[in-house]
């Protein structure tokens, strides 16, 4: 009996439970030891700081609009210490043009002294020299009205212009105080627009994605304990997206002849990328970590390899994978089928007398079709339909399809099935938590 139609029925539940979870409230997350972890602010923190922000904004406007008011009065003809510089101003012309006709007077009474005739009488004369004398005065008085009302003039312009230059270092300040003012605004607007996307996405259901495949290639019909199988796991993204955090999971379940013992920890899987070619363990959580981002129509290979314990007795195993996927806006989903590949379990042939485990090979010829894999002794793998030894330390692995069946146990009875479908039901279930979105937490160390 093929196991699939045996899990139709086993694990019809296990099987529905991804699309139940994918509403549900995530329930991983990734967390950060608390001694390295700041608290994140809360939505009403952020509330708060973006309306503080908001009020700082206001005000710098305000002081803006203000002081560019001020350099508008500054610079007006109006403004009155325009009005005093050009009063003043004025002055300074006047009292320069009063010097002017002051020395042109004098000029003239200069003039007229030498031109006094020879005959001229000494009243004449005297008249004369009087009239210079006292242009004389007037023009000196003239060029002293006219150096203060200068003096006068410098310093009301200088007013004026000092003026002017304080109102537009002042705007400049308040230029540069409302444009900190709007990146602080800026910046707790975005912080709570986050907070509240990254609420809202909190609460946000996964979705089903079956465009997110998987297929797993080289399971053989039977592996035999003590050996290593080269297995390799293809991630395909066909949901017209791109997914921007993929991962992948893989799991194996076996149990003896008899159903009634579970195995699973005398298996072991392991998987390698290219790049990240060492070998690491899967373990409880079964993922495997070494894909990322994904676009649409690419596909991520990984390299797997099962590993069973040479003291494994013979039995039934399966092995499943799966994938899922996390975007930066929070969305996420997976493909809620589950595939399974089944194999059989020989138990490990014992070492002929006289002969090491490692010097040992097998000489028995397989049975079945060519492709699928018989037993041979410790270390090596026979494909049948051939006789003689294959290359020791390796392990065969014949691709299957996602609905391949176990090998022929000799069992009569189909209990060890049954009791495999319901171990595979238990680990099914556990496998569809991981396609429910996993919650990163906003850490900081």
């Amino acid at each position: 009996m093929k196991i699939r139609r045996i899990l139709a029925t086993a694990v019809a539940v296990a099987v529905t439970t991804p699309a139940v979870l994918l509403s549900v409230t995530p329930a991983f997350a990734d967390t950060a030891p608390t001694a390295q972890t700041q608290a994140k602010p809360t939505l009403e923190e952020l509330e708060k700081a973006a309306a503080e922000a908001q009020e700082a904004y206001d005000k710098a406007l305000a002081a803006k609009t203000a002081a560019y008011q001020v350099v508008e009065d500054a610079m007006s003809d109006t403004a009155p210490l325009t009005v005093a510089a050009n009063d003043a101003k004025k002055a300074a012309d006047d009292a320069g043009a009063a010097k002017t006709a002051a020395d042109q007077a004098v000029t003239n009474a200069k003039a007229a002294l030498d031109a006094l005739p020879e005959t001229a009488t000494k009243e004449e004369r005297t008249a004369a020299e009087t009239a210079v004398t006292g242009a004389e005065a007037i023009a000196a008085t003239a060029a002293a009205d006219k150096t203060a009302a200068d003096t006068k003039a410098e310093e009301a312009r200088d007013a004026a212009d000092d003026a002017r230059v304080a109102a537009l270092r002042a705007y400049s300040v308040t230029q540069k105080a409302l444009t900190e003012a709007k990146d602080a605004k800026t910046a707790a607007d975005d912080a709570l627009a986050k907070a509240r996307e990254e609420e809202e996405n909190e609460n946000q259901d996964c979705v089903a994605e079956p465009g997110l495949t998987t297929v797993l290639t080289g399971v053989p019909d039977s592996i035999t304990a003590g050996t290593t199988t080269s297995l390799s796991l293809r991630v395909s993204n066909r949901t017209g997206k791109t997914l921007e955090a993929v991962t992948a999971h893989a799991f194996t379940h076996a149990t003896d002849k008899s159903g009634l013992k579970e195995t699973d920890k005398l298996l072991h899987l392991q998987w390698s990328t290219a790049s990240s070619p060492k070998w690491h363990s899967i373990g409880g959580d079964h993922l495997i970590n070494g894909i990322g981002p994904l676009k649409n129509g690419a596909h991520a290979d990984i390299k797997l390899r099962l590993t069973i314990d040479a003291s494994a007795p013979a039995g039934n195993g399966a092995a499943f994978v799966s994938a899922d996927y996390t975007n930066e806006n929070g969305s996420c989903g997976g493909n809620p089928d589950i595939a399974m590949y089944d194999f059989g379990v020989d138990k490990a042939a014992k070492p002929k007398p006289g002969k090491t485990d490692s010097g040992t090979t097998g000489s028995g010829t397989g049975t079945g079709t060519t492709g699928t894999t018989g037993s041979g002794t410790t270390g090596t793998t026979r494909t049948s339909g051939g006789s003689g030894p294959s290359a020791q330390g390796t392990a065969s692995s014949n691709p299957v399809t996602t609905g391949g069946s176990l090998a022929s146990t000799g069992s009569s009875s189909a209990t060890p099935q049954l009791a495999l479908a319901s171990g595979a039901a238990v680990a099914l279930g556990a496998a569809a938590m991981f396609t429910v979105r996993r919650r990163r937490t906003g850490t900081q160390v």
